[in-house]
């Protein structure tokens, strides 16, 4: 027997209200998976669009110095 047909057994033997609250539990499991996959989607789009960015500009000296900096972190 699948976990899938195993869980469906648990489920139809339980109240209603108890059904409820499992479905409520897979509607927040499902969203944190879905919010796990944006962010994942998100940095990668991220890192992808600033490589592109700087694409041509990774030899060029930075007009900054550390002098710049307004607070030093150590």
């Amino acid at each position: 027997m699948s976990v899938t047909e195993q869980i469906l057994e648990h489920v139809r033997a339980l109240p209603e209200a108890a059904q409820a609250e499992v479905l409520g539990f897979v509607e927040h499991l499902e969203s944190k998976i879905g919010a796990g996959k944006s962010s994942q989607e998100d940095e990668e789009w991220s890192a992808l669009s600033l490589s592109h960015a700087m694409r041509g500009m990774e030899s060029e000296a930075s007009p900054y110095l550390t002098d710049d900096l307004k607070e030093v972190f150590s």
